[in-house]
């Protein structure tokens, strides 16, 4: 557990990677798994941190927190990941004090994402601060920022149009389905994953086509039955996968897994089929991608494409930044008001133990 202290804001940093300066390939060398993510709390005060969190998405892996200097942060993301330390020393963009709160702000806010205005980027902070504060790394300092951070999200998403209509990876993800694949009728669609994407990809599938054309499937079954019977799609135990995978069309993958979850050996002697893996790190085996009827769709490639509306968001970003700023000057306010009420009590206690020496 961590040690909470009061620290000031030029002890804050936030360090990590993202897609605006690697691939999918190299973020899912440095992405956290939740029980990854409990290690490095656990670690955490070893490398001289105390307050914390880290945010792990298929966009970027971060690290916000107090600490002497960045390479705290990055020998302990090192300590967790599967990459080369010093590709990660290399590749990591490190921001303090100010930078770093405004860098916090724009990733909360969409201003960040690699779909402008995806508000799927929310509850995935929610996630990794909640499971910060429930092993007690979480102090006044980021409790107050994470909670400006998403008053700053509330006011841009309601009155600006940054996130008008839908943006999220899982949205793009069907629609890359319906674009860009020559689906009939009778063609089926397998999601591998339950989760949040996974959830709203068969969502935003619905838009496009019939439920019965779509099968979720999930290695906790309790999970895949929920998403099923919420959106009335199919559902099939993970034991089946061989025969699922032989079955679909297109398959998508939104898991949590380390490793592959479709491999080569599923797809020797496959028909034609549409694998979109929005997973980091990527759950489909390398050598899928040679096989001959077989075409690979990464998370990258889903991202860009096409968007009828980014123009219209894009306009909004002034609008966003405005609110932001706003947001940040009265975070600082409040810091600066703590740092004054701490001094005061710092002089107080001096000039009390200076009083009692006196008549010791």
């Amino acid at each position: 557990m961590g040690c909470i202290k009061e620290y000031l804001p030029e002890e804050f940093f936030g360090v990590g990677i993202s897609y605006k300066n690697t691939d999918a390939d190299t973020r899912g060398q440095f992405s956290i798994s939740f029980k990854q993510y409990e290690n490095i709390l656990k670690l955490a005060p070893c490398f001289g941190v105390a307050e914390m969190f880290v945010l792990s998405t298929c966009n970027r892996t971060e690290i916000y927190g107090f600490a002497k200097d960045s390479s705290a942060f990055i020998k302990l993301l090192h300590s967790q990941a599967t990459g080369d330390l010093d590709l990660l020393k290399k590749m990591a963009y490190v921001k303090n004090g100010l930078e770093a709160i405004r860098h916090l702000y724009y990733v909360g806010c969409g201003l960040d994402s690699q779909i402008l205005g995806d508000y799927e980027i929310v509850s995935q902070l929610k996630h990794a601060v909640n499971f910060s504060r429930d092993n007690k790394f979480m102090g006044s300092f980021l409790e107050r920022l994470v909670s400006s951070v998403l008053q700053a999200s509330k006011k841009v998403k309601t009155y600006t149009a940054l996130s008008s209509g839908s943006v999220s990876v899982s949205f793009s993800a069907a629609r890359y389905i319906k674009e860009k694949t020559r689906l009939t009728s009778t063609s089926k669609i397998l999601v591998l994953g339950a989760g949040k994407i996974g959830r709203n990809t068969c969502k935003n599938l619905l838009g496009y086509f019939p439920p019965e054309n779509i099968t979720v499937m999930n290695r906790s079954l309790e999970k895949a039955i929920n998403v099923a019977k919420e959106l009335d799609i199919n559902y099939v135990p993970s034991e089946f996968l061989s025969s699922q995978i032989d079955a679909a069309d297109v398959i998508l993958v939104a898991t949590s897994s380390t490793e592959p979850v479709i491999l080569k050996s599923h797809l020797l002697n496959a028909s034609k089929k549409v694998i979109l893996d929005l997973s980091i790190p990527c759950n489909v085996e390398a050598g899928v991608i040679d096989l001959p009827n077989v075409e690979v769709i990464y998370v990258d490639q889903v991202s860009k494409l096409k968007d009828d509306n980014l123009q219209k968001r894009v306009a909004e970003v002034p609008k966003a930044k405005r609110i932001i700023e706003s947001q940040i000057n009265e975070f600082m306010e409040w810091v600066g008001k703590r740092n004054q009420i701490a001094l005061l009590r710092s002089d107080k206690a001096e000039s009390e133990f200076s009083f009692a020496g006196a008549f010791s």
